[in-house]
């Protein structure tokens, strides 16, 4: 096997190739995957203002502008996503990740992007030709969903390069195809140092989620990077949620709802062909 690493999204990405390819091929599928996990990265970073992400957050209520296919597409998905599962899955968080110190606040006119205001239907409207429409202030993060889609851009880059079998992790975000069968190791999330199971990934993707690495006291209070958008609190629970889907951005997305409904055999998961645990 044949693995490469590079930092984006805010962790590492490995790219593992198991069959054999020549040294050039080889090297053009590393490129393919990388590039493609870049581009997410480039449309979809919270952190830059030239992103489609910081385009949306700094729009004025009733303004609209033209967005990458990519985004798109996980933007449709997260809106669906926060429809069925009424509001516990928001990408329309970000306003307490800034308050709690995870995300910048943003530079310039953001007056109208409010506090805590979800992302659904009524605030961002998105048409057949991939235009964005903001109805109502609200500030977005792709960050519970975007590294998934990036682990499926990464992959369909490698299939399409001619590589039969291989995985892309993005730092918990997983995706395997092929004949080989790839160990994945899950933390104990009350000890993340320590492996609490190991699974084997063959053709399916994985995503894990748990708020141990990112807990903080913010003014007295315990905080995480992950909310609960029912309650609009933090998930500080020593527990993480891991989904197995055929694609990571579903995979990635609903280890939200399993972690804010602390119920592994939620309905939904069979509707999106998941399945999950608890630790």
């Amino acid at each position: 096997m044949k693995r490469r690493a590079q930092p984006w999204l805010g962790t590492l990405v490995e790219v593992t190739l198991a069959d054999t390819l020549g040294d050039v091929a080889t090297a053009c599928a590393f490129d393919a995957a990388f590039a493609a996990v870049a581009e997410v990265h480039r449309l979809m970073s919270y952190h830059d203002a030239a992103s489609d992400v910081g385009r949306i957050n700094r729009m004025a209520v009733g303004s609209a502008i033209q967005i990458h296919a990519h985004t798109a597409i996980v933007i449709r998905t997260a809106l669906n996503l926060n429809a069925v599962t009424n509001g516990l899955f928001d990408i329309g968080c970000a306003s307490k990740l800034v308050e709690w110190g995870y995300l910048p606040k943003l530079a310039g006119k953001i007056a109208e992007t409010g506090s805590g205001n979800a992302a659904n239907r009524f605030s961002l409207h998105i048409d057949d030709a991939d235009k964005v429409r903001k109805m109502a202030p609200v500030l977005i993060d792709l960050g519970g969903i975007a590294k998934g889609y990036a682990v499926d851009a990464a992959i369909n880059a490698l299939q399409a390069s001619g590589v039969a079998s291989a995985c892309v992790n993005a730092g918990g975000d997983l995706r395997a195809f092929g004949e080989n069968a790839y160990p994945v190791m899950i933390r104990d999330p009350r000890a993340p140092a320590q492996i609490a199971g190991r699974i084997e990934l063959k053709n399916a993707a994985m995503a894990t989620s748990g708020s141990y690495f990112s807990q903080k006291t913010v003014r007295g209070h315990q905080r995480s990077a992950l909310v609960d958008c029912e309650s609009g609190n933090a998930l500080v629970d020593s527990v993480s949620a891991t989904v197995q889907a055929a694609d990571c951005m579903t995979a990635d997305a609903l280890t939200k709802l399993v972690l804010s409904s602390a119920d592994p055999q939620h309905p939904l998961l069979q509707q999106f062909g998941a399945t999950a645990f608890i630790i």
